[in-house]
């Protein structure tokens, strides 16, 4: 395109024009879930949001090696490496073994991302199968001097590391500003410092998942286990590192603090984040009784639900809103969705029956332009799904002979179509999954059309108001009766 895409870096705080290492490949990595319970709405919005990315660069001919993780062990309860194994403390509760519960989770999350038509990342590494990436990348910091050994666990020195780094670069915040934010280290405290976290972590007798090391038993750090599968592949620096921005802080931060104390330099030119989700304006959260799992939105089996959506309603409803803006789900914003939704597809599904004229009333080259522009500005998406809704409009002119459109532009606007709406969004025809509907209406509209020459205008009436009531709309025109789902 002529236009050049730009998009919006965490680490500097502003949009930058995308322009990848090695051109015309581009690495991304995305902190996957740690799958020790169902994936929540959060992780949703985050990987449609990415799956949204990846879609776009690929339709721009990038070839994108795309890296999802799966995080099965060294995932505590606290950031500041405390509490139990997540994993491991649902495998105690429910007493089976942890790759139990890895697997049933993983399994649930791969259905929700398939629902919601994301595509697969082209690779989707564990942390467990990486830990001795992970033990040797511990060596080489314990080798630049950056981390120090306490009776078998490892510790990442933020303090000494800092001297000579900016520790706080991704999050905007000093270390005098951490410092005083963190609480002391109590008596019984291993680290040095009160920033200090784990690289490698010790494991008591009972621990359930653990590895020999150089160290002795012990079981690798959240943080690290991104760092180890990045680096492995897609090497010490690639193009972008995605996730929610709640991995800003701590996550993300000591990620990059370990590749820099490692190769020397920060492991991705972009850093790109997903905005929180609200519920009713309040922040969405278990403790407050307003949090909802995919599955149930889609059911509706949820008391704060006046009903359930469709995955491809939720996809586009989560479209709606820019990746990087706050998404607040409610009643009324969710059927205002669906109604738009459906009324988006309708309209696409009188695309192909329509005809040509010798002239033309509009330029689909222009609106092209206009949707390139969309999601060359950071992937604006809501811009985009607003200039689809003029697609629409256009397309119910010419159905309705109100507009004139040439085969040049018709073809044009076929093409738009199938490269915004599906290609890019992501999004799915679901009245289209049922093969057979298009023949039962048209049955249907030939049995209405032969009780209307015979004059039984009260049996084509109650074929007409019954699809009315069963979702189906039927329209009379001058090239027959055509129907929509409503």
């Amino acid at each position: 395109m002529k236009q050049n895409l730009f998009v919006y870096n965490t680490l500097t705080r502003t949009k930058e024009e995308f322009k990848p290492l090695n051109a015309p490949h581009v690495g991304m990595y995305v902190c996957g879930p740690t799958v020790y319970s169902d994936a929540h709405m959060g992780n949703a919005r985050t990987y449609i949001s990415f799956d949204l990315i990846f879609r776009y660069l690929t339709h721009l001919g990038y070839k994108v090696r795309y890296v999802r993780n799966i995080t099965d062990a060294g995932h505590l309860e606290g950031d500041a490496d405390e509490g139990e194994d997540k994993i491991a403390k649902k495998a105690k509760l429910e007493q089976l073994e942890p790759m139990e519960i890895v697997q049933r989770y993983t399994v649930g999350f791969h259905e929700v991302m398939r629902q919601l038509n994301t595509l697969p990342p082209s690779i989707e590494p564990t942390a467990t199968g990486h830990v001795i990436e992970q033990i040797e990348l511990v060596k080489e910091i314990i080798k630049q001097g950056y981390a120090y050994e306490v009776d078998g666990s490892i510790y990442f020195d933020v303090e000494k590391f800092n001297a000579g780094n900016n520790y706080g670069i991704l999050s905007g915040r000093n270390l005098d500003d951490l410092l005083t934010n963190t609480r002391a280290l109590g008596g019984q405290d291993e680290k040095k410092g009160r920033l200090d976290f784990a690289l490698w972590i010790k494991a008591k007798p009972e621990h359930l998942m653990k590895w020999p090391s150089p160290w002795g038993l012990g079981f690798p750090g959240w943080h690290l286990e991104c760092s180890a599968m990045s680096q492995k592949y897609l090497g010490n620096q690639f193009d972008i590192h995605g996730g929610g921005m709640d991995l800003i802080p701590t996550h993300h931060t000591n990620e990059i603090a370990q590749s820099v104390a490692c190769c020397g330099e920060n492991p991705a030119v972009y850093w790109v984040h997903t905005n929180m989700l609200t519920v009713n304006g309040q922040k969405m959260s278990k403790s407050l009784g307003n949090s909802f799992l995919p599955h149930e939105l889609f059911s509706g089996d949820n008391k704060i639900l006046n009903k359930g959506y469709s995955p491809m309603t939720v996809r586009f409803f989560m479209m709606q809103a820019h990746y990087r803006s706050t998404l607040d789900f409610g009643n009324e914003a969710m059927e205002a969705s669906e109604k738009g939704f459906k009324r988006l597809m309708n309209s696409l599904g009188l695309l192909n029956g329509l005809k040509a004229s010798a002239t033309s009333d509009v330029n689909i080259a222009e609106l092209s332009d206009r949707c390139y522009g969309a999601m060359n500005d950071d992937f604006n998406s809501p811009i985009l799904i607003a200039e689809l809704f003029e697609a629409s409009r256009i397309i119910n002119s010419v159905h309705d002979n109100k507009l004139k459109i040439d085969q040049a532009n018709l073809d044009a606007l076929k093409t738009l179509i199938q490269v915004f709406v599906y290609d890019v969004l992501g999004l799915q025809d679901e009245t289209a999954a049922n093969d057979d509907l298009p023949h039962v209406m048209d049955m249907i509209i030939t049995l209405r059309n032969e009780a209307k020459k015979s004059s039984d205008y009260a049996t084509s009436d109650k074929i007409r108001d019954g699809l009315q009531k069963l979702g189906f709309q039927l329209k009379d025109g001058k090239e027959g009766t055509t129907w929509n789902k409503i």
